[in-house]
């Protein structure tokens, strides 16, 4: 359904966990204003234009007081984008047709982000023709080439990324691995023995002053791709800020 009513009773299951799955616009307004009356229709437009791609959440601010503070409303009509549970684009007051389209199309996902979440082969290489610096199709196609044997051309595909933990730390094993060191610690990695794996880069860490930096990228890539909250990456991170400092 592309358009919706929610209350407070249902929003945070309507909108806040829903725009884990797809976008929430949410229109706050009210039944004496005017200018909502003119931007409702445009919204639902928008909203039925594009269904199965993004939820209109209408909340009428009278009704619902507590969300309407919550969200800070001091103006109506109050139109916020949510994604990922938070809000990532609003506008307040009535808006023209072209602007209210401009607003959905921005969140939904680009060619890119689909061909991402795709995630063949050719799909990321398909994304890093659209957005060069697209880290995470990088990096997803770098361990493709990887775990074929395909070195050069993951080095090649890393390359233009600057600034991401996970490319950095694959370009930094690749340039262990040219080398000839730690390949059975990287076998393990590829194994998904994670915590041996890092482990021995621990090790190598306190005791290969030549190769230190290079190895702390590779466990920092590691902790990333684990994310914050993973058992091991938080018991890792704290023993690689000891070994660091």
């Amino acid at each position: 359904m592309a358009v919706i009513d929610v209350t407070e009773d249902n929003f945070e299951q309507e909108v806040i966990e829903r725009s884990v799955e797809l976008p929430v616009v949410v229109d706050f307004w009210a039944e004496w204003c005017g200018p909502c009356r003119q931007l409702g229709p445009l919204l639902e437009s928008a909203a039925k234009a594009r269904e199965g791609q993004v939820v209109l959440a209408k909340l009428e601010t009278d009704a619902n007081p507590m969300l309407a503070e919550a969200f800070q409303i001091r103006g109506i009509p109050a139109v916020k984008g949510f994604s990922d549970r938070r809000v990532v684009a609003e506008f307040v007051g009535a808006q023209p047709a072209p602007a209210v389209e401009e607003f959905f199309d921005r969140l939904l996902p680009s060619e890119a982000d689909r061909l991402v979440a795709g995630g063949s082969e050719e799909e990321l290489r398909r994304a890093i023709e659209l957005e060069p610096g697209r880290a995470e199709a990088a990096v997803q196609l770098a361990r493709m080439l990887i775990a074929r044997g395909e070195r050069d051309e993951a080095e090649r595909v890393l390359e233009p990324i600057v600034g991401d933990f996970q490319a950095d730390g694959l370009a930094a094993r690749l340039r262990l691995e040219r080398e000839n060191r730690f390949s059975e610690t990287f076998a393990k990695l590829d194994r998904g023995e994670l915590e041996q794996a890092l482990e021995e880069l621990l090790a190598a860490l306190e005791a290969d002053e030549a190769d230190r930096e290079d190895l702390r990228r590779v466990i920092v890539g590691e902790l990333d791709r684990l994310g914050p909250e993973h058992p091991l990456a938080r018991s890792t991170r704290s023993r690689l800020a000891t070994a660091l400092f």
